[in-house]
C-alpha cells in the first residue's frame, strides 16, 4: 500500500473554519473520486511531543492507495496536478511525504 501524507498550514489570512468546512465537504468528494483510493483522512494536529515543542504544520491528510501504480496514475495526473496548482491558494508552506506501508 503507498501512503501519501500532507503536512500543511494555512495561507496567510485564511480562515481556518472555512477551510476545515471546504476540506470536509469538496475537497473530500474530490479526494475520494480520485481512482483507487482506499482511505482518506484528515486531521488538525494539536500536540507534538517531546513536550514543549511546538508544531510545525497544522493540518495532516492522509491518503492511501493499493499499490504504487494506482497512486502514481491519480495523483501524478495532470487533473491531480491542477487541482493541486488550484488550491495553493488555501495552503501555505507544506510537505509531501510517499511513503510504503510494511504493516497494516
Amino acid at each position: 500500500m503507498i501512503r501519501l501524507t500532507v503536512l500543511y498550514n494555512l495561507a496567510e489570512g485564511y480562515d481556518e473554519d472555512e477551510f476545515i468546512r471546504w476540506r470536509n465537504s469538496e475537497h473530500s468528494k474530490y479526494v475520494d473520486s480520485m481512482s483507487s483510493v482506499v482511505r482518506n483522512k484528515f486531521s488538525r494536529i494539536d500536540d507534538i511531543s517531546p513536550d514543549g515543542m511546538l508544531p510545525s504544520f497544522r493540518f495532516q491528510t492522509i491518503v492511501d492507495w493499493p499499490d504504487r501504480e494506482s497512486f502514481e496514475a491519480a495523483f501524478y495526473s495532470e487533473k491531480a496536478q491542477e487541482k493541486l496548482r488550484e488550491d495553493k491558494e488555501k495552503i501555505g508552506s507544506q510537505v509531501f511525504i510517499v511513503s510504503e506501508l510494511l504493516s497494516c
